[in-house]
């Protein structure tokens, strides 16, 4: 091996040697660099939505004429007359950020059976006793008894589904007067002493509901 060989032998195994070592080095390096990575996350928050509904009417004297300038009441009295009209308007407010809501209303009787042997043996026709009732917005659904309690009870529900109000929205009134018929007479009137008349006033979601119908069927009181 001449003296240039030598020499170029050596340079080729000082250039091998840095490479290897190049190559350490960089298996190192890689070795320690992190992996690029990121996170992030989704937070679910759940609000509980609600309905809420009140029901009140116009306060009346007990002959059934307004009380000016009152404040809208609970309940009221009167002293029942053949022949006369008694102010009554039970109106449902469904009350602001209320969910879509089905709404009915019930109208409760006692004195049953003295009702119906005055008027009808199934329960009177509430046209008849009821005025400015509106069966286009209020749907009657007919009428349950219960002997025992001696009650006679009048469902009606709302036309249509109330969607979420911003405000509180009214609903029409479900009449504006009782009406006691003229031909009913004293003794008659005698047997209905103490008689009482109960509304109440019903809301349900009507989210998960395909119609009222399914959506009554699963209310519970």
């Amino acid at each position: 091996m001449t003296k240039k060989t030598r020499k170029t032998h050596k340079m080729r195994k000082v250039l091998l040697t840095v490479c290897c070592a190049a190559l350490l080095v960089c298996v190192t390096i890689g070795a320690t660099v992190a992996y690029l990575t990121s996170t992030d996350e989704v937070v679910n928050t759940f609000t509980v939505g609600n309905v809420q509904i009140k029901l009140d009417e116009a306060a009346a004297n007990t002959d059934g004429t307004l009380v000016e300038n009152a404040d809208r009441v609970k309940a009221n009295s009167y002293k029942l007359l053949p022949g006369h009209e008694y102010n009554k308007d039970p109106m449902v407010t469904v009350l602001k950020d209320s969910e879509p809501c089905y709404v009915k209303m019930t109208v409760t009787f006692s004195k049953a059976d003295a009702l119906d042997a005055i008027f009808a043996p199934n329960g009177a026709d509430m046209t008849s006793i009821f005025k400015g009732y509106d069966g286009a917005t209020w749907i009657y659904k007919g009428n349950t008894e219960d002997t025992g309690a001696e009650t006679r009870t009048y469902e009606f529900w709302y036309k249509e589904t109330v969607a979420a109000p911003t405000a509180d929205q009214a609903l029409k009134p479900l009449f504006e007067k009782v009406v006691v018929p003229g031909f009913i007479t004293n003794d008659q009137l005698k047997t209905i002493k103490d008689m009482t008349i109960t509304v109440n006033a019903y809301a349900i979601q009507a989210d998960g509901f395909d119609t009222p119908e399914e959506a009554w069927a699963a209310y519970t009181a």
